[in-house]
């Protein structure tokens, strides 16, 4: 275990205000906001990264977000219950969360993956933010971790279900276009801009072989979502 300089719990302070949560054991908060790829420039082991809190994490935010939705939400089905919680934890979902939090500004980087743009990747802080929930939950049990958490998804899942934006357009279409007829539905990247860290990505439906809809997104699958709504709209078939 590495000692943590006062210099560098001066860094992190900010971030344990930010969250409202101050830990007994600081090398854990530390280790969330530590790289593979630092480690491994400063030659140290597998256990002094993020990579082994981030499985955790993982697991502690699809089991707070599980129990929320099924205790809040007692009417829906275990299908739309799935369906919302994948909405929150994905990828795209928790690099919104670890943007507003600003992890970027406090992990540790090697010099290649700072060169690269590594501190704005959406996967690293999507992962950073997983691994800060496991040394929550690890540090403070499972009720500080559950209450980082809600404390920064409940409103966004309460929004996601009175707007709909859990609404699944692919598999729609796919159910749809099974219902009236039996078609292939394909979907094709027509086109991507942007730097890496924040690329815009637009893609086609195509529905046998007509053309469908179009959509973009930030994110592959946003797009797709984007088109499959198109599709269905103009199909008739939407909401």
């Amino acid at each position: 275990m590495r000692k943590i300089t006062e210099e560098r719990r001066a860094q992190m302070k900010p971030l344990e205000d930010m969250i409202d949560y101050h830990f007994k054991r600081m090398y854990l908060l530390n280790r969330a906001l530590t790289h593979s790829s630092y480690a491994n420039q400063h030659s140290l082991s597998y256990v002094e990264h993020n990579e082994r809190l981030e499985f955790l994490g993982d697991s502690v935010l699809s089991l707070v977000i599980s129990e929320y939705i099924f205790k809040k939400y007692r009417n829906k089905p275990e299908g739309k219950l799935s369906k919302i919680r994948a909405n929150i934890v994905c990828e795209d979902s928790l690099h919104r969360k670890a943007k507003k939090l600003d992890l970027g500004r406090y992990m540790l980087f090697g010099k290649g993956e700072e060169m690269t743009g590594g501190r704005e990747r959406t996967s690293i802080l999507a992962d950073a933010l997983e691994a800060l929930i496991a040394a929550i939950y690890i540090d403070g049990g499972l009720e500080m971790a559950g209450k980082f958490v809600l404390g920064e998804f409940s409103d966004t899942i309460d929004r996601m279900v009175r707007r709909k934006y859990n609404s699944d357009y692919k598999s729609k279409l796919q159910e749809y276009i099974q219902k009236e007829q039996s078609l292939s539905v394909q979907y094709r990247v027509t086109g991507e801009e942007g730097p890496d860290h924040d690329k815009t990505f637009y893609v086609d439906v195509t529905v046998g072989d007509r053309y469908a809809g179009k959509g973009c997104g930030r994110s592959k699958k946003e797009a797709e979502q984007a088109a499959a709504k198109s599709a269905l709209e103009s199909l008739g078939a939407s909401e």
